[in-house]
């Protein structure tokens, strides 16, 4: 799907992800379509947004991680090298349309070695049809305005984060991490 692919694209460039950073995606396929979130899983929309997405990661060394419904606890949907990486625990649990999602459902059928977690800090975001990503980024959590403003009639939402602050009044910051 071109517009997940030109999101990404540009959440990743404007966020200058870094190669084995991670970027997390929330998708309802429901919202996609013009439905309510949950109510119309669609198997065929979740592989074209991962379609557009995941090639755009890939090629910069960016992990995905895809964000399950509330069916698992957002638990997500990571590599097997990446939970190992940032030491996050593994959880029980497969995906389905109608318990995981989608979007998550595919993720999970089209990584190498896929496990699931229950909480991440991930370095950027993509909320596709307000799937609530928030509690999966890092501190602190900064809008990206990117060109693509919906994903079908789902709306989008990216992020980025940055380090806090630290200081005071006399306090000099590095621009690059900004």
């Amino acid at each position: 799907m071109e517009q997940a692919r030109l999101a990404a694209t540009e959440l990743v460039e404007i966020s200058k992800l870094k190669p084995g950073q991670i970027l997390v995606v929330g998708c309802s396929t429901s919202e996609i379509a013009g439905h309510k979130i949950g109510t119309v899983s669609n198997m065929e929309l979740a592989l074209a947004v991962y379609r557009g997405i995941a090639p755009v990661l890939d090629e910069r060394g960016v992990f995905l991680a895809a964000q399950c419904c509330e069916h698992l606890n957002r638990a997500l949907v990571i590599e097997r090298e990446v939970a190992g990486k940032y030491g996050f625990e593994q959880v029980n649990a497969i995906p389905q349309p109608k318990a995981g999602g989608a979007f998550a459902t595919t993720v999970y059928q089209n990584l190498k070695d896929p496990v699931l977690v229950e909480f991440i800090r991930a370095h950027a975001g993509m909320d596709i049809g307000n799937t609530l990503i928030g509690m999966h980024l890092k501190h602190v959590a900064v809008p990206v305005r990117v060109t693509v403003k919906n994903i079908g009639s789902a709306a989008l939402v990216c992020a980025r984060t940055r380090p806090k602050f630290t200081g005071g009044n006399r306090a000099v910051y590095d621009e690059g991490l900004l």
